[in-house]
């Protein structure tokens, strides 16, 4: 019995005729990165450039939008917040920090340009979402921004920029090359 097989599909012949065809598709969507070791740097990884993201972009955003009087709130506020009086800045980064370890645990299996235009996708829309309806209402705040168009279009832009710049980080800084 002679066995013959290409790159693309397997093909069991005997004395030339096919008895078993086997097709495989090979993608460069999503990558497989073994090593347990792996996983730990990423994560961290996130929650490093999900910080620094927060002061690089996130706040860039913000102060370009309170340039154009889109926004009355100004960026790189260090004002008290509650209920431990940390400097908002600080707290934003904190928590970009956070969001940036969500981030890297969903988007483990991307990277290059998928990557990056994945976790600005996420940033415009998670952290957006859970700053809507689950802090908003614990801060006795309006739902959504009290649904008014202008005001919902904040959220969803500076945290599209962090998304942004949490994903070039993790492009850049999250796996060893």
């Amino acid at each position: 019995m002679r066995v013959a097989c290409n790159t693309r599909a397997r093909v069991a012949l005997n004395c030339g005729v096919p008895i078993v065809v086997l097709y495989y598709m090979q993608t460069h969507t999503l990558h497989s990165y073994s090593g347990h070791t792996a996983l730990p740097r990423w994560l961290l990884v996130g929650a490093l450039t999900g910080a620094v993201a927060v002061i690089a972009f996130h706040q860039s955003a913000a102060a370009l939008l309170h340039a154009l009087q889109l926004t009355p709130r100004a960026a790189y506020s260090f004002a008290p917040t509650p209920p431990f009086g940390i400097p908002q800045l600080w707290s934003l980064a904190f928590w970009g920090g956070v969001w940036g370890i969500v981030l890297a645990a969903a988007l483990a299996r991307l990277d290059g340009i998928r990557l990056i235009v994945a976790a600005t996708l996420f940033g415009a829309v998670a952290p957006t979402l859970v700053a809507w309806f689950v802090v908003a209402p614990l801060k006795g705040q309006p739902v959504a921004a009290g649904w008014a168009p202008a005001a919902m279009a904040i959220g969803p832009i500076v945290n599209a920029a962090w998304g942004l710049g949490a994903g070039i980080g993790l492009h850049l800084f999250g796996r060893r090359q």
